[in-house]
């Protein structure tokens, strides 16, 4: 039980920061939180079922690690500025 409130509170923590810190590269907030969620819980059930019980450490660093992995497939490319028209230069 302590693995899945904590694997989804970091999953939550980790998405919440994300949406903060790159809210201009990110869809809408609430599909962040629930991809960071979902990746968590999806990392810790992944990570405790390769290892077994009594690895909570290593199985909060596991759904913590696919969270971030999840959240990062929503990211856009960051817009770039114009870059400035070559001149033409005529010739002689």
């Amino acid at each position: 039980m302590l693995e899945i409130l904590g694997s989804a509170l970091l999953g939550l923590g980790l998405a919440a920061a994300a949406a903060v810190l790159l809210a201009h590269r990110l869809p809408a907030r609430r599909l962040v939180l629930l991809a960071g969620g979902i990746g968590a819980l999806l990392g810790a059930y992944v990570t405790h079922e390769a290892l077994g019980p009594g690895h909570v450490l290593v199985t909060l660093l596991g759904s913590l690690g696919v969270s971030a992995v999840v959240v990062s497939l929503l990211l856009r490319p960051a817009a770039q500025a114009a870059a400035p028209a070559p001149a033409h230069r005529a010739v002689p």
